[in-house]
């Protein structure tokens, strides 16, 4: 599995920047669709829509890995508040 992170801003229209460290990384290109998915606080993208079943198996994985690193959402709003007040 490839793993890369950055960080990135949304625009007043709306939009978000991939940054390029991760295009390179997952060799994204101009015209390349995505599925996005929200749910409380996260947000993930997966490039070329997968079947409904995949993209639930994804969500799960995310879910899973944030339980056994034992992360709350009060954690990824405590982070966020800490890189906001760095700025």
């Amino acid at each position: 599995m490839i793993s890369t992170k950055a960080t990135t801003k949304l625009s007043s229209k709306g939009q978000v920047v991939i940054p390029e460290s991760i295009r390179e990384t997952l060799r994204l290109k101009t015209g390349d669709v995505f599925l996005v998915y929200g749910k409380d606080d996260t947000i993930v993208f997966k490039a070329a829509p997968p079947a409904d079943d995949e993209f639930e198996a994804i969500v799960s994985d995310f879910e899973n890995f944030a339980k056994k690193a034992h992360l709350k959402p009060s954690d990824i709003n405590n982070t966020i508040k800490k890189v906001r007040t760095r700025r």
